[in-house]
């Protein structure tokens, strides 16, 4: 027997969620790079990682360009091919890179996990699920009141989220 979340994840496969999620890219495009959600878009996903619809949770969805860095062009005289403008590829993954800059925009919240949600040319998106360790809800949960503990302030910059760890060779 199927759980709810699983027709979810079926749905999500038809030509009508598709469509849907074409209109959705127009909008998110326009929109900041780190932009506050009211809620997740893929529940089941954000679920399985640790959201909880409750106060002190706060889910964001981040908007990184593919492919590796540009660096800014030298008018000097040199070698095209010596001027260091290509293979500069990040260590980390893009999705280490949108929750490192969900914690940038959001000094006060500690980042519990991330996953994709689109992706079109250029652009992959990001739900970052933030949590706020100052929050009663939160000191008072047993199952997510690790995060209130000093050891874990500014995980994202430190590789300690699941996505961290992976990019450390921890996983």
């Amino acid at each position: 027997m199927k759980s709810g979340y699983e027709f979810m994840r079926e749905s999500r496969k038809k030509a009508e969620a598709e469509e849907l999620m074409k209109k959705r890219l127009v909008e998110w495009r326009k929109q900041h790079t780190v932009e506050r959600i009211e809620k997740p878009t893929k529940i089941d996903r954000a679920r399985s990682l640790g959201y909880k619809a409750k106060p002190g949770f706060v889910v964001v969805r981040v908007k990184v360009r593919k492919g590796g860095r540009k660096r800014p062009r030298y008018h000097r005289g040199r070698k095209p091919s010596k001027a260091g403008m290509v293979h500069f590829t990040p260590k980390q993954s893009l999705q280490a890179i949108a929750e490192q800059k969900a914690a940038r925009k959001f000094p006060n919240l500690e980042v519990l996990n991330s996953y994709l949600v689109a992706e079109d040319g250029t652009t992959k998106f990001f739900e970052v699920i933030m949590v706020d360790p100052q929050n009663p809800h939160i000191k008072n949960d047993p199952k997510i009141n690790w995060i209130c503990e000093p050891q874990h302030r500014r995980r994202a910059f430190r590789g300690l989220t699941a996505v961290g760890k992976k990019a450390r060779g921890l996983k």
